[in-house]
């Protein structure tokens, strides 16, 4: 497994459109971060960048698991206050030796990209979308102009999805006993962002942070330290 690079991969949950807007507030929010950090992050598709940095992994894992937000959102017009949920996925790099993937196994579809690769790149079906026939797992890539490389990532991207299911059935089997927070994944509701309280809450560990605007904006590394110390314990 290698530390220093991951998937986040952003999912929009319940709440319709306010969801998408979320989860690409999450991206952004990371991104940022990432940014402070001096972190490389690289675009994937529209929902997913690559972040590589000194340990990212052992950083940044206790952010996986569902972000729920309550706010306002710009299209109300009565200012109702929304609730609307995005999921988190981090996935580190998993090598080929550490998990194979049978070429029979794989549906492969090559199509246009569009939107942050530029004109270029739609001119011919770069884009990779690969299907893990067994599991149903899809991964996709469309950050390179070469067909192939597109190949190579979204098959990086489907080891390490096949990787976070088997985790997933791990925990299950030994229970929550592996640490005080927890490895999160996607299903387990980890986070409140309340924009009229300006306080964001950890559920895990029932603690809670003011300026949510700061925190939204990338300043993350309270929080994730915080986290983070609990982890080691």
């Amino acid at each position: 497994m290698n530390l220093d690079t991951i998937i986040l991969e952003f999912r929009p949950g319940t709440g319709g459109n306010e969801a998408k807007i979320w989860a690409n507030d999450l991206l952004r929010m990371y991104q940022r971060f990432a940014a402070f950090q001096s972190w490389k992050v690289e675009y994937i598709t529209d929902n997913a960048i690559r972040i590589k940095g000194a340990e990212v992994f052992n950083k940044l894992q206790h952010e996986a698991g569902t972000h729920r937000v309550q706010r306002i959102p710009e299209t109300e017009r009565s200012g109702r206050i929304h609730t609307s949920t995005a999921t988190v996925a981090v996935l580190p790099e998993i090598p080929e030796t550490e998990i194979y993937i049978r070429p029979e196994d794989l549906e492969w579809e090559f199509y246009r990209s569009g939107g942050k690769g530029g004109q270029n790149v739609n001119k011919v079906s770069s884009a990779a979308r690969v299907r893990h026939k067994p599991t149903g797992l899809i991964a996709s890539a469309q950050t390179e102009r070469d067909q192939s490389q597109n190949r190579r990532v979204a098959l990086s991207i489907l080891r390490s999805k096949l990787w976070e299911a088997e985790e997933i059935k791990r925990s299950t089997q030994i229970g929550s006993i592996r640490s005080i927070i927890g490895r999160g994944m996607r299903a387990e509701k980890i986070r409140t962002y309340n924009f009229p309280q300006n306080r964001v809450t950890d559920h895990r560990i029932n603690k809670s942070w003011h300026n949510l605007e700061d925190i939204v904006e990338g300043k993350l590394e309270k929080i994730i330290s915080y986290l983070g110390n609990l982890g080691n314990l």
